[in-house]
């Protein structure tokens, strides 16, 4: 699997195909968050515009590798692994970008509640950002994998249902992306940091599940 992930990353990384994403993402950071803002506020905004991202970098994974390199990677360690490699590439390389903007979110904003009454604890606001940010990377590498091959072969419909997707899992009610962002900026509003411990594990349920059935079903259409 390391050889797998080595060949998904270089060959991600030559495409080029990840600079519109991580563009996008940057736009919107610098757009949406200023210096000074209340930092939980700007760490559920920055939560939720990975999401989407993470679904655009999954499809690049996905569909970057030429039919006949993925039939001969598929032959020689197995379709199901293969898919789970670009898989685990799209949601590393969305965790290393959140991360990132975490940092960024935590060093410019104010450590200051909506109100500016109650200070917020660096330590506790950083794991809460980045617990977000995982969640937020999860569902969107699952609507991502759920939205392209094997399940999808049309660029139109997938691109159509992947937007959807992360439409969906932001604003639907019980959604962990959801829980998790509402959970910061309500904290914003209290003066109190809630670590979004059941969304991760909700997020990670769901993934693992989409995951299990995209890579079977790659198994069966390679």
């Amino acid at each position: 699997m390391s050889a797998l992930l080595r060949y998904q990353l270089a060959l991600l990384g030559r495409s080029q195909k990840w600079l519109a994403p991580v563009l996008l993402y940057a736009a919107f950071l610098a757009i949406g968050i200023q210096g000074g803002q209340p930092v939980l506020d700007s760490l559920g905004y920055g939560s939720a515009i990975l999401l989407p991202v993470a679904a655009w970098l999954t499809r690049v994974c996905v569909t970057n590798e030429p039919p006949a390199a993925r039939a001969c990677v598929a032959a020689a360690t197995g379709p199901g692994r293969a898919h789970l490699a670009a898989l685990l590439t799209a949601f590393g390389c969305t965790a290393a970008l959140g991360a990132l903007g975490t940092g960024l979110v935590l060093a410019i904003s104010k450590w200051a509640d909506t109100e500016n009454t109650v200070r917020i604890d660096p330590v506790a606001a950083g794991a809460a950002g980045l617990l977000a940010a995982a969640v937020c990377a999860l569902l969107g590498t699952a609507v991502g994998a759920l939205g392209t091959w094997p399940l999808l072969r049309g660029t139109g419909w997938g691109v159509t249902l992947t937007a959807l997707g992360a439409l969906l899992a932001l604003v639907t009610a019980g959604s962990p992306a959801r829980s998790a962002v509402t959970g910061l900026v309500t904290g914003s509003h209290t003066g109190t940091v809630d670590l979004p411990y059941s969304a991760l594990v909700g997020a990670l349920l769901l993934a693992g599940a989409a995951g299990a059935v995209v890579c079977a079903l790659s198994a069966r259409r390679a």
